[in-house]
């Protein structure tokens, strides 16, 4: 499974963000592409420990039934797939320097390797192995920079 701690997959995440322009034409969602990497950046700083929003209710509920769901195979998330709601970004952003933050983000969770990461929960899949992260973090910039094709 692919993921963000191997050095192939960062390096195609940051050649496919390269390839990401402003007017992107997005897919599905309602973001923009400006939106959209703000929003990747959001996570990246979750999986690093920089952002710690809290368990929500439903999470705490079924976020144990559906982690090894989503995190257990190769397949992608799904258009339009839930997510955290301060994670919905609906103001104007810099697509430019949140590309830049995004990609400084990257190459930080992919050096710091398992060390890097939280002992935080993820705010709806709980508690999560560095492994864990890595694979969310692949799948969850694979999401969104399809969502804009990338």
């Amino acid at each position: 499974m692919k993921n963000l701690f191997e050095q192939a997959a960062a390096e195609e995440v940051r050649e496919r963000l390269a390839r990401l322009k402003p007017d992107s034409e997005r897919q599905w969602g309602k973001m923009n592409a400006a939106q959209a990497v703000a929003h990747c950046a959001m996570g990246m700083e979750m999986a690093l420990g920089d952002w710690r929003p809290p368990r929500m209710l439903v999470g705490r509920i079924l976020g144990w039934i559906i982690k090894p769901l989503a995190l257990g195979n190769d397949e992608p998330m799904r258009r339009n797939s839930p997510t955290v709601p301060s994670m919905v970004l609906t103001d104007e952003r810099d697509f430019g320097r949140e590309r830049e933050r995004l990609r400084g983000l990257v190459d930080r969770f992919a050096a710091g390797g398992p060390e890097g990461c939280t002992t935080h929960p993820h705010s709806f899949f709980g508690r999560m192995t560095p492994q864990e992260w890595a694979i969310l973090m692949y799948k969850h910039l694979d999401h969104h920079l399809r969502q804009f094709g990338a």
